[in-house]
């Protein structure tokens, strides 16, 4: 049986693995259809002055640009912090710049909400 600890540390892993693909159909697998995204990245690329999508194909959008400005984007996950029904992945991202994502989860492991952190770097 797995374990909600497991659970999570698979879930980031393969996540993180769907990102370095930059497989976008991988990567849009791990999110709900109903979805409320919050990143400052979202007024960087230009998609929404305010920094939040509610829907997934405005997400896949936002991640399609985000591929494009970034192609050498690879994570390194580094902590895997485990909430009730949600979890934290610190990881580091572009330019050794070090991330944080909280994301809610439903039971079956879709992403429903997300709010990610970026150092200043």
């Amino acid at each position: 049986m797995t374990t909600p600890e497991n659970f999570y540390q698979d879930f980031a892993r393969e996540w993180v693995t769907a990102w370095n693909s930059h497989n976008l159909n991988v990567i849009m697998s791990h999110y709900a259809d109903a979805i409320e995204f919050y990143s400052p990245l979202i007024v960087k690329l230009n998609i929404n002055p305010e920094g939040r999508i509610t829907d997934k194909q405005t997400l896949k959008e936002y991640f399609t640009k985000g591929l494009a400005a970034y192609p050498d984007l690879e994570f390194k996950l580094h902590h895997v912090l485990v909430g009730h029904g949600s979890v934290v992945l610190f990881y580091e991202s572009v330019n050794n710049t070090m991330s944080a994502e909280f994301m809610q989860l439903t039971a079956e492991g879709k992403i429903t909400a997300v709010r990610a952190h970026y150092s200043g770097k």
